[in-house]
C-alpha cells in the first residue's frame, strides 16, 4: 500500500454534482457498514476531525456521522481507488451506522 505524504483533495475525481462516493467499513471486521458521499470540502473536513462528514445530498448540508445520535465514525484510514473516483473509509465505529437501528445499512439479503 502506497501512502500519500500531502494528500490533494483536488485529486479526486468528483462527479458533475461534485460529489464522490464514499464506502464506510469497520476497521477491524472489514464489515461494509454504510455508503455516503462526500463532496471536496467535506473530505476535508473528515481528514481534519477524524470523523466521518458527509455531504446530504437531500438536505443539501454537511452532517458528522454521529452529531445527533452519537453514533460516530472514528476514521483510522481513507483510501481511494485507481480511477480516483471512489473513497474507502475505515472507522471504529461508536454504536450502530445505520438510521434504522442495524449495525450496517447493508442488511437485508437479496438472494
Amino acid at each position: 500500500m502506497k501512502k500519500t505524504k500531502k494528500f490533494d483533495a483536488n485529486l479526486i475525481k468528483y462527479d458533475r454534482k461534485g460529489l464522490v462516493p464514499a464506502v464506510i467499513q469497520d476497521y477491524k471486521s472489514k464489515e461494509v457498514l454504510m455508503l455516503a458521499y462526500m463532496n471536496k470540502e467535506s473530505l476535508k473536513r473528515t481528514l481534519r476531525l477524524k470523523k466521518t462528514v458527509f455531504w446530504s445530498r437531500s438536505r443539501r448540508q454537511y452532517w458528522v456521522k454521529g452529531a445527533t445520535s452519537g453514533n460516530f465514525q472514528f476514521v483510522k484510514q481513507v483510501r481511494y481507488d485507481c480511477d480516483m473516483d471512489a473513497l474507502l473509509i475505515s472507522v471504529r465505529q461508536s454504536g450502530v451506522a445505520c438510521h434504522t437501528g442495524n449495525r450496517s445499512c447493508f442488511y437485508r439479503l437479496i438472494k
